[in-house]
C-alpha cells in the first residue's frame, strides 16, 4: 500500500520534493468545514517543524463573529498568521498547496497583505475577501423571506450580530488583528 496519499489525491510528490529542495519556509493553508488553519512550517529531515500556526478559531479573540470557514475568515487568518510569522522574524515564504480554491487564496493574500512576502499571484476579488456576498446575501433574504434569514442566519443571530453588517465586522476585526 505504498504511495496511498498519492492514490487518493491528496499529495503531489514531485511537487512537494520541489517544495522541499527550495529550502524555504512553506505556508500550508488547510480548509476544513468549520475551520481554515494556516502554518508556516520548516523542513527538517526528522519531519517539519511548525514555525507559526494560527486557526480561524483563533479571530473569536479579535471579535470576529463569523463562520470560520469562509472566505472572509480564511483571508483574517492569513493575516493573523503572516503578523505572528513576522514576530518569529519570518520574512518570506512559499505556498505549499495542492488543491488551490478561494479559501486558500484569500489565505495567502492576508498572509501577504501583512508584510510577508509570498510568491503568488491571484486575482480574487476584495468585495469577495470583505464578505460583500455574504451581507448582500442577508439583505436579500431577510428583505424576501424572514423566516429562511432567521433559520440560515440562526448562529449570527444567536451570537447578537446581524449578518447585514458583514463587511463592518470584518473591517473592526481586520484592524484589531493589525495592530498584533
Amino acid at each position: 500500500m505504498k504511495y496511498r496519499r498519492r492514490r487518493e489525491g491528496k499529495t503531489n510528490y514531485k511537487k512537494r520534493l520541489k517544495y522541499l529542495q527550495s529550502g524555504k519556509l512553506r505556508l500550508v493553508v488547510r480548509k476544513g468545514n468549520n475551520q481554515i488553519s494556516c502554518q508556516v512550517i520548516k523542513y527538517d529531515e526528522s519531519g517539519d517543524k511548525v514555525i507559526v500556526s494560527a486557526n480561524s478559531h483563533e479571530l473569536k479573540k479579535y471579535g470576529w463573529l463569523g463562520h470560520p470557514g469562509n472566505i472572509p475568515a480564511s483571508y483574517l487568518t492569513g493575516l493573523l498568521c503572516g503578523k505572528k510569522a513576522l514576530k518569529k522574524n519570518v520574512k518570506e515564504v512559499i505556498l505549499d498547496v495542492n488543491f488551490i480554491n478561494e479559501s486558500t487564496l484569500a489565505a495567502a493574500k492576508g498572509f501577504l497583505d501583512s508584510g510577508c512576502k509570498i510568491p503568488f499571484n491571484a486575482q480574487l476579488k476584495e468585495r469577495r475577501i470583505q464578505g460583500f456576498h455574504i451581507q448582500d446575501y442577508a439583505k436579500e433574504l431577510k428583505a424576501k423571506d424572514a423566516e429562511k434569514f432567521n433559520r440560515l442566519f440562526s448562529n449570527y443571530i444567536s451570537n447578537k450580530f446581524d449578518p447585514t453588517k458583514f463587511v463592518e465586522l470584518f473591517n473592526e476585526t481586520k484592524k484589531k488583528i493589525g495592530g498584533i
